[in-house]
């Protein structure tokens, strides 16, 4: 069984401002940092062979506290990047739903047919997360590893493997730092743990 472990990354100030991130690349803010660390110290227990994440610094720097408490190196992977979403980037909701509001809705109701202006579809988004993906699970056989991604790009994830439709990809929850977990077996994937919070709950950093 390979054990794939998904980290969404810890907050940022745009999370703060409900700005869209997409593939702007945004620092953490020291709560994000904080996450991080609790995150990397609940799974501090764990067997973890690698330690990969998506090339946006957000990601990159929670990975980073995650690897050092097992003294691995990250290794990034564009394709778990956020989805790109093109104008919209730097936005606020108020601010994109005043000048696009019926896409808006339809972000919300139909994601799966969305054709972000400038950006990415979550189809696309699906097909280069999952082909990332499959690589990992082949390179590390009956291994756990960990891979930091981004909130839009997990949910694509674990809707591909529950089999899911994109359009209810917004009924999963995932806070900054949410723990998923995915066993991959011969025949079956199953889902172990979705937007696990716990770590978050400790009150200090060893």
């Amino acid at each position: 069984m390979t054990k794939v472990i998904l980290v969404r990354h810890g907050q940022t100030q745009w999370n703060l401002e409900m700005k869209y991130q997409g593939h702007c690349d945004v620092a953490l803010t020291e709560e994000g940092i904080r996450q991080a660390n609790l995150a990397a110290n609940s799974l501090a227990e764990e067997s973890i062979s690698a330690v990969y994440a998506s090339d946006l610094c957000r990601a990159f720097t929670t990975a980073e506290c995650i690897a050092k408490k097992h003294q691995l190196q990250v290794k990034t992977i564009p394709e778990f990047r956020e989805i790109n979403f093109g104008k919209w980037e730097g936005l606020t909701y108020a601010a994109i739903n005043n000048q696009w509001s019926d896409l808006m809705t339809k972000l919300l109701t139909h994601p799966d047919e969305i054709e972000i202006p400038e950006g990415e579809t979550f189809r696309a988004v699906k097909e280069r997360s999952t082909i990332a993906l499959t690589k990992l699970v082949e390179k590390h056989p009956d291994q756990t590893i960990v891979v930091v991604s981004h909130g839009g790009t997990i949910r694509t994830i674990l809707c591909t493997v529950l089999n899911i439709h994109l359009n209810y990809l917004w009924n999963i929850k995932q806070d900054n730092t949410a723990i998923n977990i995915l066993e991959y077996y011969d025949n079956q994937v199953l889902v172990s743990l979705v937007n696990g919070t716990h770590h978050l709950k400790v009150g200090s950093i060893e």
